[in-house]
């Protein structure tokens, strides 16, 4: 059976989660606790990087999220979360990588405030400045649409949708975009969502530890 090693508090493990439960693939869950587990030796020979997630699948590791999506995608690809027409692909894509290069780091840097470790005026107003473009492209792409893709659930809505319910930790309000509320609402409705919604006391008790790993980053 296909293990799974993860944590509910990442987001890139969140998205892995929620492609697994969409396809109906049986796998076993393996919680790497990060006060040090993804540290030890252990760890380590699995994933060198110490980062979740990770699946190996009848020997085969697969690390990096997206990476992980693509082969779940190849490897068992009914229930599809890929589109085939180029222009659903293109937008896909498009979300995929705004989330992961832009909307992705913009919310580290704010993180790194939230947790007290010292980050700069600049660099604060320039995060907010990237997530709220990236948020309007969104609401424009979703207009008259259930998912990003018409009515099909996909990796975007995947990618995407375990990211942006976290910004109102950063004070950040989507009461400004009607169509991303009601798209979020939708995906909240979803029996996958709920399995792998991340509980406020869940993110209070894991402070330390984001702490902990973003100062650990910053040393090397």
């Amino acid at each position: 059976m296909l293990k799974f090693y993860y944590n509910p508090v990442s987001g890139n493990a969140r998205r892995v989660w929620v492609a697994l439960l969409e396809k109906r693939i049986s796998f076993t869950p393996i919680l790497v606790n990060l006060d040090g587990d993804q540290l030890g030796d252990e760890f380590t020979t699995i994933n060198p990087l110490q980062r979740v997630p990770i699946i190996i699948d009848n020997g085969f590791r697969v690390v990096e999220s997206l990476a992980i999506l693509d082969y779940l995608e190849a490897k068992y690809p009914t229930p599809s979360l890929m589109p085939t027409q180029a222009e659903d692909i293109a937008v896909v894509r498009m979300v995929e990588m705004l989330a992961i290069n832009e909307l992705q780091p913009a919310m580290l840097i704010l993180t790194r405030q939230i947790v007290g470790l010292n980050v700069d005026v600049v660099s604060i107003d320039n995060a907010r400045e990237r997530i709220m473009k990236v948020v309007k492209f969104y609401e424009d792409l979703l207009n008259g649409k259930t998912y990003f893709v018409n009515q099909q659930i996909t990796f975007a809505d995947i990618v995407a949708g375990t990211l942006l319910p976290s910004l109102p930790h950063f004070d950040f309000s989507l009461d400004a975009y009607p169509n991303l509320q009601e798209w979020l609402q939708k995906l909240e409705q979803r029996e996958s969502w709920q399995q792998v919604a991340l509980k406020p006391e869940m993110i209070v008790t894991s402070l330390p530890k984001i702490r902990a790993i973003l100062e650990r980053r910053s040393e090397k």
